[in-house]
């Protein structure tokens, strides 16, 4: 089983993920552009053993005795973050393996490891010498796999939703002409946590996952969230380096005794607004982070998907934020989305970012 992270088009055409019963699936046919046509996309939630209505109907489309890869969700797998181990490359997993054997929340022996570097080798700042461990429980990956059989197709290769997301905000910056600029993408869907992404030169350099308060894509924002102000209880970002170690990060816990911003704090909405300004000061930190962590790779810009609320949520962002967000717009890479529902479209949106994945080795 290969875990490959650099990313080129790639013939592959179908992509699955199977996670929490569900499954999720795209079908695209690459064009000679570069983009691709997407055939077929979809949302199962039905059984998927022999006879099933909807292993039936995704085989009739063609993935019976297809090639495919795997996208595991961000809730099947740990990514942490550590120093790069000093040994060769060929000894590279089997250090990192015993460099995180205390950071994971199952036995050493019970999990599949890959190790994928830090930025792109080139820039300065305290993240530099880092490197990106995945770890999967065997479990995961064998039922990952027994899906696969289950729909009688060929799996090779599996990815993850990091990289995923970063493919796609890279397809979008070189398609507006710069994808050597940091970027950012958030990608917000309802019943998942978030998901922050910032990426340069083609390659993954920050990523931190946080919970959306329930709720909060189906409610009103206000407008009287103001993150410039003084925040007493900010916490100081040498202790606020997300804990890679720990896995998921929860809003619960890290909003614990923060005192809120003085303005919002006048704001006689606040009861209802609460879940926005946690939102809201959570990528602020995260920001922040990015800034003194990569101070030598100033943030270009901002992009965020919510559905459709994409566009709502970026123009509200960039008013709490003081710096412009734009919606993240997948469409001038892949042809044919008009065609799904929004429902569909923003469970499979990292699925298209795997069908821009490149062959290649882990660093």
């Amino acid at each position: 089983m290969r875990w490959l992270w650099q990313r080129r088009v790639s013939t592959n055409q179908w992509v699955l993920s199977w996670s929490g019963q569900v499954l999720a699936f795209v079908h695209a046919k690459p064009l000679d552009d570069g983009t691709f046509e997407v055939l077929a996309m979809g949302v199962e939630r039905q059984g998927l053993g022999e006879g099933s209505s909807a292993r039936q109907r995704l085989q009739a489309l063609g993935l019976k005795g297809a090639d495919a890869i795997v996208m595991l969700r961000s809730e099947q797998y740990q990514l942490l973050q550590i120093d790069t181990p000093n040994v060769p490359v060929e000894e590279l997993r089997a250090a990192a393996r015993y460099q995180v054997r205390e950071m994971l929340q199952t036995h050493v022996d019970d999990v599949t490891i890959d190790v994928m570097r830090v930025g792109d080798g080139q820039q300065q700042g305290a993240g530099a010498g880092h490197s990106f461990v995945v770890a999967a429980t065997n479990t995961v990956v064998a039922e990952a796999m027994q899906v696969a059989a289950q729909m009688d197709c060929r799996v090779s290769v599996i990815d993850i939703q990091e990289t995923a997301q970063r493919n796609l905000q890279t397809a979008v910056a070189e398609r507006d002409g710069s994808p050597e600029r940091a970027s950012a993408a958030l990608v917000l869907v309802e019943g998942q946590q978030a998901l922050l992404t910032i990426s340069a030169n083609e390659e993954l350099f920050y990523t931190r996952r946080f919970d959306v308060p329930d709720g909060f894509l189906t409610g009103t924002w206000g407008q009287g969230v103001a993150v410039d102000a003084p925040i007493d209880g900010f916490t100081p970002v040498q202790e606020y380096v997300p804990a890679y170690g720990a896995g998921d990060i929860s809003l619960d816990s890290d909003f614990l005794g923060a005192a809120l911003p003085a303005t919002a704090s006048h704001n006689t909405d606040l009861a209802d607004d609460d879940r926005s300004l946690r939102l809201v000061l959570e990528v602020q930190r995260s920001l922040d982070v990015w800034d003194r962590t990569w101070s030598s790779l100033p943030l270009a810009g901002i992009r965020v998907y919510a559905g459709e609320r994409s566009a709502e949520l970026a123009t509200w962002l960039t008013l709490q934020l003081g710096q412009t967000v734009v919606p993240l717009d997948v469409k001038p890479v892949f042809d044919g989305l008009d065609a799904f529902s929004a429902a569909d479209l923003a469970v499979c949106l990292p699925l298209l970012g795997v069908l821009l994945r490149m062959e290649g080795s882990s660093l």
